[in-house]
């Protein structure tokens, strides 16, 4: 069995943080070879579903650099043909004022696969941001207390009931500290940031999707033992020895693989995870990338998002498309609030397309209010 070859949903944050927005996202897989369940459920006519959580609307200030977040939570169950009623595998955190600091928030998004992806996911966006929460080094040294955040959290795992032998989950976080971004990514999620420079408006990528796409995760995990290849060279119905793949946006559709080197299993597409005991000995670790981005006026607003967005959208399109929501509820507010602000920035809700119905997604909402002086 193929284990994650399943179409890949989405969980999506949107955030306006000074004018800064993250997202990233990355690979796709193909539909599921084996299921979630051995349960056959009889298919209905699909309707699309926005959910807004219970976390409707929440305001959390960052007051040593006099600016306000405001939030809200949108989830879009996905189509599937064969399983309409599939479980959403993938979870959110979002936990402001960190060990008591109203200067420190956490935000991040968490894509499960595998049969236990929903539980692994959940049990990631627990106990990481808990284990941030109580190092006492946070503040001290961000990078070291992240990496041992997602080491302790991926070893927690392995110990816990829940069975990641072949399930686990990707992670794309970042950690407001002031005016400082911590962005840590393990897995093929993605994050985006909108910069103005001058009349334009660039999205640049904060994170990089680990895929064997990438040179250096490719020949890490061949050190590794892992053989890396697509579906159809796996089949038989192309040449194995053939070791290039082109870029995720021209071979999305069958990207290169990991493998055992003597099985047809796991077949991650992504070379870093949390979970996924299995690959883990091919060479798929939970190490993250991280990345460190001081926010100026120049940095508009920032996306997160697991790869169900990236895969049908490029960071561009993204970026036009949230800055053009913005720029009309910036009029909006202005109207309504004339003298109230020096400066506002907004992020709505992206709704996804209909002709993107297959994806689902998880969106938070975030308003950032900045009181210039």
């Amino acid at each position: 069995m193929l284990h994650f070859l399943e179409q890949k949903k989405i969980i999506f944050l949107c955030f306006e943080i000074m004018g800064c927005v993250h997202g990233k996202c990355c690979t796709r897989y193909p539909s599921s070879s084996d299921g979630d369940s051995g349960r056959r459920r009889e298919k209905r006519p699909y309707k699309c579903k926005h959910i807004l959580t219970q976390r409707s609307l929440e305001l959390v200030p960052v007051p040593s650099h006099n600016f306000t977040l405001q939030f809200s939570v949108l989830t879009q169950h996905g189509y599937y043909p064969d399983t309409v009623e599939r479980e959403n595998q993938d979870s959110f955190c979002i936990k402001t004022q960190l060990q008591g600091n109203p200067n420190i928030h956490f935000f991040g998004v968490f894509d499960g696969h595998g049969q236990y992806g929903a539980e692994c996911s959940n049990f990631v966006k627990d106990r990481l941001v808990e284990r941030l929460a109580n190092d006492t080094t946070l503040l001290d040294d961000p990078l070291k207390a992240y990496n041992s955040a997602f080491l302790a959290t991926n070893s927690e795992l392995h110990d816990s009931e829940i069975d990641d032998t072949m399930s686990g989950t990707t992670a794309i976080t970042v950690l407001v500290v002031g005016d400082t971004l911590y962005v840590a990514n393990v897995g093929d999620s993605r994050a985006v940031i909108a910069v103005k420079d001058g009349d334009r408006i660039l999205a640049e990528d904060l994170s990089e999707d680990q895929t064997p796409f990438r040179k250096d995760e490719y020949e890490r995990v061949k050190l590794c033992g892992a053989r890396v290849l697509s579906v159809d060279q796996v089949e038989g119905l192309k040449d194995p020895n053939i070791q290039n793949w082109g870029d995720e946006y021209s071979q999305g559709g069958d990207p290169p693989r990991l493998w055992v080197p003597d099985g047809m299993y796991p077949g991650t597409a992504f070379t870093r995870s949390v979970g996924d005991s299995t690959a883990e000995k091919i060479g798929v670790i939970a190490v993250p990338e991280i990345s460190v981005v001081r926010l100026t006026c120049n940095h508009l607003f920032f996306v997160v998002a697991s790869d169900g967005v990236f895969e049908f959208l490029s960071s561009r399109t993204v970026v036009n498309m949230q800055n053009t929501q913005i720029l009309g509820m910036l009029v909006l507010q202005l109207l309504e609030n004339p003298t109230s602000f020096g400066w506002i920035m907004k992020i709505g809700l992206m709704i996804l397309q209909s002709s993107l119905y297959r994806l689902k997604a998880c969106l938070i909402q975030v308003l950032v209010l900045r009181i210039m002086k």
